[in-house]
């Protein structure tokens, strides 16, 4: 594989102590390991974007959380303030506690994924893993490093994607996946050469393969790949049948962007998932509660309806957050959006394409001379809205 040419050997990922300059003032990362949340903590969020930030939260790709227009003499209040709510465990491995999950877990998966951050937290040697590293324990739509999918009574160990044979049982799970990311580190170094190292696994030359090697543990042979199941966004909208027999009630947060009167109506939850949709979850229900929340959530403006314009519409930070965007590109979404049975779509401020999705959507670009839609600019006689629409139903 190609390797992508990089300057550094870490890439400049935001977190809660590492932040990232933005055109509205500073950024911080807070990781939700699995994507999941307490309300109480959700609660301690709000209270530091109002207090320290733009008031507001964003949902990211991954599933995290970020809060916009910080000021850099706020920082160590707000680190300070992080860990007294638990969601700060480490000043040394914060940029690498980096677990995706789904979105509708059951208590066998919620259970690794927290054994997970335990061993990553406790391990010297992984705060040199690179910040978008990716560990994941399920079937998720973002590309990981490093993977426990459920296999049968076993688990398969999946590398960028790719089965290499590996199978372990549920109690080697946590200790297979820790031994790869040394493994990748070491292969990593030994690619190394005169440049910087790669950032993914998939960077490496041959990479699932020789990381599956350094692990010498015994492979089982795998005739076919298996392809892994898709969940679209508009299927984890309104009341929700979890794995474990319990309910949730599932909403879309419009373009990603979480303000105070949805916050507040779900810091009463005791258990939230963020989605890498950009929506949340209110887990563990009975089915009327389920039922209840879901009006709760309409109410306060999100979306929970599979036909809503919302849908598969996710966007960048754009103007006046993002110093290279060429648009308020959160601003021209709204205005266009509307529902379409079709492809994602994802508004971007410049050719970077932050947030994008994984997999197949349609693209619309600000340029310096309007939008380009899946690369074919837009004439001024054309209607923005009418050719998204067109691209996501081609």
């Amino acid at each position: 594989m190609a390797r992508l040419l990089r300057t550094s050997d870490t890439d400049a990922c935001p977190g809660a102590l590492r932040l990232h300059p933005a055109a509205d003032g500073l950024v911080a990362r807070v990781r939700l390991v699995g994507g999941m949340l307490t309300g109480g903590r959700l609660r301690a969020l709000r209270v530091l974007a109002q207090e320290l930030g733009d008031g507001c939260l964003e949902l990211t790709s991954r599933a995290n959380l970020q809060i916009r227009g910080l000021q850099a003499e706020g920082a160590e209040i707000l680190a300070a303030r992080l860990r007294d709510a638990g969601l700060l465990p480490s000043l040394t491995h914060d940029p690498v506690r980096n677990i995706a999950a789904p979105p509708l877990a059951g208590p066998g998966l919620r259970a690794l994924v927290a054994r997970l951050d335990d061993a990553i937290l406790a391990d010297p040697g992984l705060p040199r893993l690179p910040g978008k590293f990716l560990f994941a324990i399920g079937v998720v739509p973002i590309a990981s490093d490093v993977a426990a999918v459920p296999a049968g009574d076993r688990f398969a160990i999946r590398f960028a994607g790719h089965d290499t044979g590996l199978r372990v049982a549920a109690d080697r799970v946590v200790s297979t996946m820790v031994a790869a990311a040394h493994a990748f580190l070491a292969e990593r170094e030994a690619q190394r050469g005169d440049g910087p190292a790669v950032w993914r696994l998939r960077e490496l030359d041959d990479g699932p393969a020789r990381v599956t090697g350094r692990l010498g543990l015994v492979t089982e042979p795998v005739a076919v790949a298996t392809p892994v199941p898709a969940v679209e966004p508009g299927g984890l909208l309104g009341v929700l049948e979890q794995p474990d027999g319990g309910y949730a009630a599932g909403a879309l947060v419009p373009l990603g962007r979480l303000t105070p009167v949805p916050m507040e109506v779900l810091e009463a939850a005791d258990q939230l998932v963020v989605t890498p949709w950009r929506g949340v979850i209110v887990a563990d229900l009975s089915r009327s509660a389920a039922a209840a929340w879901t009006e709760r959530l309409i109410a306060a403006g999100l979306a929970t309806a599979a036909d809503s314009r919302w849908v598969g519409v996710t966007a960048c930070a754009g103007l006046p957050g993002c110093a290279r965007s060429r648009a308020d590109v959160r601003a021209d979404a709204a205005t266009a959006s509307r529902f379409v049975d079709g492809l994602p779509v994802h508004w971007v401020g410049c050719e970077r394409g932050c947030g994008s999705p994984m997999g197949r959507h349609v693209r619309v670009e600000a340029t310096t001379d309007g939008y380009r839609v899946d690369d074919a600019p837009v004439r001024e006689e054309q209607e923005l809205g009418d050719l998204v629409a067109a691209a996501r139903t081609a």
